[in-house]
């Protein structure tokens, strides 16, 4: 498949996002429980909050390039019953929506107990906008990734690995994020998320790994004959029909080398995994929030070669077909 940059954004973007929201839910579900200090500092959540929104606003700006006709993107959540992408549409605002108030529920102090559980602790709105939250961004998390994992016909996406990708990644990335937030703001809980910042990356190579070695494995299940339509053992097709490319040939391949996936491929698994442990490990170690800023960086741009590769990875059977061009 050809990877469209827009996309690209649209998903690693969020996925930051997503994931330095549960970053921060984690953080307080922890204190509430007193296995963490409580952040007395009101900016901590509401400026996390507000980092966690720029995201996904950014990821939001990033979907539009990738229509045709922006101006009836609202069409898009008409298909809800059946379409993940018309779902993903509607929980994105829903999840931001939740974002933002869990924000401002902290920014403004709305700590009064509006439950208690049955041992006594008080549950404030915030809490309760964070458990929604919760839910909304893993639901956001699997309508994204099951817009790719429900093409049957896309082997290399057409497996439950690829929901499990997108949360783990997502999650690492703004666990990562988090560290380096917490170092400069909040100190003594920066090692709190370098430690969940470490085993969530740790479990994404894991996942990631898994899904390489997978896709490495499989068959296809189509050929030329069955492209075609034409049952002999020897088919050699010597022109495409047309004297340049099209829309299929553009759209449903990448136009890259098996040696440059490669390359792609071994880029990302560095900058992903290795590399951000590193320098979560010096960071976490010296107390520096620019080692652990640099971390999340490293990550991120190895997150673009990583949704690069999942893309351009994806075999379309068309290209049987269009083998003269692509």
């Amino acid at each position: 498949m050809h990877p469209a940059f827009s996309v690209i954004f649209l998903t690693t973007l969020l996925g930051v996002g997503q994931g330095l929201f549960l970053a921060l839910y984690t953080g307080q579900l922890y204190a509430f429980f007193d296995l963490l200090p409580a952040q007395g500092n009101r900016s901590f959540y509401a400026a996390g909050s507000a980092i966690a929104l720029i995201f996904l606003a950014a990821g939001l700006v990033a979907s539009f390039f990738h229509l045709g006709h922006p101006e009836r993107a609202w069409r898009s959540a008409a298909k809800w019953r059946t379409s993940w992408l018309s779902r993903e549409v509607i929980v994105l605002p829903a999840f931001m929506g939740v974002v933002f108030l869990y924000g401002v529920a902290h920014w403004f102090g709305w700590h009064v107990p509006l439950l208690s559980l049955p041992g006594g602790r008080p549950v404030d709105a915030t809490l309760i906008l964070g458990a929604i939250g919760t839910l909304l961004c893993f639901a956001l998390f699997v309508c994204t990734g099951m817009i790719y994992a429900c093409l049957r016909f896309l082997q290399e996406w057409h497996t439950p690995l690829t929901v499990v990708n997108y949360i783990l990644l997502g999650g690492a990335s703004g666990f990562v994020l988090a560290t380096a937030f917490a170092a400069a703001v909040a100190q003594e809980i920066a090692g709190f998320y370098a430690g969940w910042a470490a085993i969530l990356t740790a479990l994404a190579f894991a996942g990631r790994v898994a899904s390489l070695l997978r896709n490495a494995r499989l068959k296809p299940k189509s050929s030329l004959s069955t492209a075609i339509g034409i049952k002999h053992p020897r088919i050699a097709q010597k022109a495409q029909g047309a004297m340049g490319g099209s829309f299929n040939t553009r759209e449903f391949f990448h136009g890259r080398t098996a040696f440059f996936l490669r390359q792609v491929k071994w880029l990302f698994l560095a900058l992903v995994f290795p590399l951000p442990l590193m320098l979560i490990a010096a960071g976490a170690m010296a107390g520096s929030p620019a080692l652990l800023l640099a971390a999340f960086g490293v990550q991120y741009l190895g997150l673009i070669a990583e949704r690069w590769f999942f893309f351009a990875q994806a075999n379309h059977p068309q290209n049987l077909y269009y083998q003269a061009v692509s």
